[in-house]
């Protein structure tokens, strides 16, 4: 009896006759092209339960040819394979509506487990419709996940799935996995990428102040309260409300929350007037929100209205194969944004950074490398550049400790190491331009470009300043100048 009918679109030839004789030992009838032009035709022509198709094929984007089956309704379920194992195939397949895609190489086990679950999958529903037909990835400008990690992978995959409804999404994961990037990236790339995205730090806001922040007050409401004001949810119309660290969110608040989400309306603290929240709610937290439901610090129904679809993000100890993809993405944003000019991490350095268990996770990687190459003294980031902490829970290296002089005297002993051998000259300038350059550029920063007070701060007066800016090209923003 035949299975199903499948159609494999390769264009490597040893590849496509080896799914061709896997998939009909399998009962399969399938169907072979080796161009996109060819497999268009057999779409167009025979009904396949489905479609196995290269993404890069010599004339036609497997992305392209996805789109198109989905924009004729063409009804078949659609796997594509991809020897790029990243995010933008991942959510682009997903998104478009992809049954799924699988990385080469690969066993041809996965492939046949993921083609019976295909046929399975549309066979139990005839009416089997992708979630996203819309091929125009849209990003807010520096929004960008990281990783071809399995665990990631997972992420992106739930992303791609989850983009085109409304459906509220938990994000949870540990401090510093990204949380709030994961919510940017379902933001933007939902059909409300063009309104507004609203993040609440809940627990940055004082429990007292947190009904107004969300809800808004009219002015009389209560002591302080002297004019009206708007709160994030109205802020949000039409767009997505972020909220972060829900878990600390007060339950008297919790239960207005829970009637936004119940009955998609809200009124503003003091006001009678009820009004309407076209918002979506995506929120976070690190925080095990069922033992504070067992504590009953968490409402259960709330719990369960917000864990709609959860997505756990990893933390960066579980996909330490993406440590140097983040290393050089941090490094190239560092450069533009410190005017630093690190060219790259050494073998030794690098594998230093993947050992350890970062208990920070993302964020701590970040700022481990910012520290690292305003202090380095040269454009390579050595193992001595680096100060890591060396178990969750412990203080800071003992270099954290030291004194400014020993610091010094740690990165000169580390630099005449690397250049053993090498001439050396004008070391006295090197060293003091290394010193002064971040110290200025750090001083500007602190007083938001007020020269004057930069001066002040670093006992110099404003034309050595000046001319120091000038002498070590540091580049001032448009609010320094």
């Amino acid at each position: 009896m035949e299975q199903g009918k499948i159609l494999v679109a390769e264009d490597e030839e040893s590849l496509r006759w080896v799914l061709k004789k896997a998939l009909e030992d399998e009962g399969y009838w399938v169907q072979i092209a080796a161009t996109g032009k060819l497999a268009r035709e057999y779409l167009g022509g025979t009904r396949f339960d489905v479609t196995l198709m290269d993404i890069k094929l010599p004339d036609v984007d497997g992305l392209t040819l996805l789109k198109e089956t989905k924009e004729a309704g063409i009804d078949t379920a659609m796997i594509l394979m991809t020897a790029q194992n990243t995010m933008r195939n991942a959510i682009e397949a997903m998104k478009n509506g992809a049954f799924d895609y699988v990385t080469k190489p690969f066993d041809l086990e996965e492939i046949l487990v993921l083609v019976r679950r295909a046929v399975e999958s549309r066979r139990m529903s005839q009416d089997f419709r992708t979630l996203k037909e819309e091929v125009k990835k849209r990003f807010e400008p520096g929004v960008s996940m990281i990783g071809q990690s399995p665990a990631i992978q997972k992420v992106y995959k739930i992303i791609g799935q989850v983009v085109n409804s409304d459906a509220t999404i938990l994000i949870q994961g540990e401090s510093g996995t990204g949380k709030e990037l994961v919510a940017k990236t379902i933001h933007y790339n939902s059909p409300r990428w063009n309104k507004p995205f609203i993040p609440v730090h809940c627990a940055a806001v004082p429990r007292e102040l947190l009904e107004s922040d969300l809800f808004g007050h009219e002015r009389g409401s209560f002591t302080g309260a002297l004019e009206r004001r708007i709160g994030k949810f109205e802020l949000a119309e039409e767009g997505t409300l972020f909220l972060d660290e829900v878990g600390d969110i007060p339950l008297d608040v919790q239960t207005k929350l829970l009637r936004v989400l119940q009955e998609r309306e809200f009124g503003r603290v003091g006001g009678k007037e009820i009004l309407k929240a076209d918002v979506r709610i995506l929120a976070a937290t690190n925080q095990d929100l069922e033992k504070a439901v067992k504590e009953k610090r968490f409402r259960e129904d709330l719990y369960f209205r917000l864990r709609v679809i959860p997505i756990y993000l990893p933390p960066l100890r579980e996909r330490r194969g993406d440590i140097p993809l983040l290393v050089g993405y941090f490094v190239d944003k560092i450069n533009r944004e410190m005017g630093t000019q690190i060219s790259g991490v050494s073998l030794e350095a690098m594998k230093l950074l993947e050992d350890h268990t970062w208990p920070g996770n993302v964020r701590e990687l970040e700022n481990t490398l910012i520290r690292a190459a305003v202090l380095s003294s040269g454009p390579i980031l050595f193992p001595g550049d680096f100060t890591l902490q060396s178990r969750q829970g412990d203080g800071p290296s003992e270099i954290d400790s030291l004194s400014l002089e020993e610091v010094i005297r740690h990165k000169l002993e580390d630099y005449f190491e690397r250049t053993r051998g090498v001439d050396v000259d004008n070391l006295y300038n090197l060293v003091v331009e290394r010193v002064e350059r971040p110290l200025i550029e750090l001083t500007l920063r602190k007083t938001r470009g007020n020269q004057i007070k930069a001066a002040q701060i670093l006992g110099i007066n404003r034309n050595t300043l000046r001319k120091k800016i000038a002498d070590l090209h540091i580049k001032l923003k448009k609010d320094e100048e």
